[in-house]
């Protein structure tokens, strides 16, 4: 397959509705698929979908891992491959968390979200399939999913001075030091971070 190149924030394909993919059994659809795990792979990414990667379609790509469902069999095909998802959001309950994104490199941004919801989607098989998630999971799927009605996580935000660049990584260290989880990669960032030790003294 391949390795695609990813559009990054200000591109206008990026705040675009994509379309709805036609017939989830053709194979430049499977073709599309294997090209977004090749990516995501070379990027390092949890998830990604069709337009990251200059294609408005609705489709969206993850990897299971143990960061965002417990007790993950280690057998199982860690791809999935969501054609066509439609989210029903849990409003009851929020969860506030950090996120970055692949078409926003050099950011991170702390976002609030619904903390369940059920998912119907499509496999490249043509089969409907129904998910209930909590957690980090779907906060990612939400997070992925947004990318097919055209939204970013920094439009989700509300508050502003919560998006720092990487390289200066405040806010998160101060949740980080007030017991708050984040993901590893997100700790890499303040545990690399010279001016944290500044930042906390103050």
């Amino acid at each position: 397959m391949a390795i695609r190149e990813i559009a990054q924030m200000g591109n206008p394909i990026l705040y675009r509705m994509a379309e709805t993919v036609a017939d989830p059994t053709d194979r430049e659809i499977a073709r599309l698929a294997e090209d977004m795990k090749d990516t995501l792979v070379h990027v390092g990414g949890s998830g990604i979908a069709a337009p990251q990667v200059y294609e408005s379609l609705r489709l969206v790509v993850y990897r299971v891992s143990a960061r965002l469902i417990n007790n993950a069999a280690e057998d199982a095909d860690p791809w999935v491959v969501l054609v066509n998802p439609v989210l029903k959001l849990n409003d009851a309950e929020t969860l506030t968390g950090w996120e970055r994104c692949l078409s926003i490199p050099g950011l991170h941004g702390k976002v609030s979200r619904p903390s369940s919801l059920t998912m119907t989607y499509q496999n490249l098989n043509g089969d409907e399939i129904t998910l209930d998630t909590t957690g980090a999971l779907a906060t990612l799927l939400q997070h992925e999913c947004d990318h097919l009605d055209g939204v970013l996580y920094p439009m989700r935000m509300t508050d502003m001075s919560k998006l720092e660049f990487n390289a200066e990584p405040g806010h998160l260290a101060q949740d980080i030091a007030d017991g708050v989880k984040v993901w590893p990669v997100l700790q890499g960032l303040v545990d690399a971070w010279p001016g944290r030790d500044r930042w906390l003294d103050e």
